[in-house]
């Protein structure tokens, strides 16, 4: 577990910018209820694609690794993995119905490890190592750990209560170490995917004036972003792998961390 302590100047480095005008692909792994009391098995779905804009969506091949870290031990989830269409609101592509079995108190940690996708319109491969969360009765377990991925996002504040109007401070990772100067993209699931049809659901906001949302990770790898708005928000640390290369052509092999954000009533 890190004990490093969050200092104000954190978020001060980590100034808030808007990058220039793009859509910003997202891996999901996504359940609509992240807090549950109930054992038993919660569905979930893979899908690439780009849910700010409630856009484009990406094939997805079948992951090189889908599992779940509790208490410290990994459960395979590949076996549960059951190819869909999943129908944006632009165009139809594949992607996966998966089932994350929850059993003891404590968090989930789900982790994709997908195949690099081929983005032809920037003749680059794209590979969002991607980790969210289900917890069981409020019980603290494994969020606030590193979970030893090649890149990955770890959260400083529990990823699934964030406080809408509050802040999220995360620490991008490339092998374990700090990863600085990092362009991390932030985006809002404005359409949250329907469970039942495998297409999305009506968006909840639109996306925002003058491109993506990103901020930038400081000198020990720290970035901070004001959660402006309940619901599920996205964090892709965007070329923080060590893989800078695929089949002969460039990599942004990236670090994806979805949290889950509330109104206080």
């Amino acid at each position: 577990m890190m004990k490093t302590p969050i200092r104000l100047a954190v978020a001060a480095a980590c100034t808030l910018l808007l990058s220039e005008p793009a859509h910003a692909h997202f891996q999901l792994a996504y359940t609509p209820d992240v807090n549950i009391t109930k054992a038993g098995d919660q569905a979930v779905k893979l899908i690439f694609w780009h849910p700010f804009e409630n856009g484009h969506v990406m094939d997805m091949a079948e992951p090189l690794e889908f599992y779940a870290i509790h208490r410290g031990d990994k459960i395979d989830l590949k076996s549960t993995l059951s190819p869909i269409v999943f129908k944006g609101t632009g165009n139809s592509a594949a992607a996966y119905d998966a089932t994350l079995t929850l059993k003891r108190s404590g968090d989930y940690v789900m982790v994709v490890v997908p195949e690099p996708y081929y983005e032809q319109s920037e003749d680059i491969y794209i590979q969002q190592i991607t980790k969210s969360y289900v917890n069981r009765n409020e019980i603290p377990t494994d969020w606030m750990n590193a979970q030893g991925l090649k890149t990955e996002i770890v959260p400083l504040n529990r990823p699934t209560n964030i406080v809408a109007g509050s802040t999220f401070t995360g620490r991008v990772l490339s092998e374990g170490k700090p990863a600085a100067g990092i362009e991390v993209e932030i985006e809002y699931m404005a359409a949250e995917p329907d469970m039942t049809n495998n297409q999305p659901l009506a968006p909840t906001a639109s996306p925002m004036p003058g491109g993506a949302i990103v901020a930038i990770s400081d000198d020990n790898g720290y970035f901070t972003f004001g959660v402006p708005k309940a619901g599920f928000w996205g964090f892709a640390a965007l070329g923080s792998g060590p893989d800078k290369k695929y089949q002969g052509k460039e990599l942004s092999q990236d670090a994806v961390l979805w949290v889950r954000a509330y109104d206080v009533k």
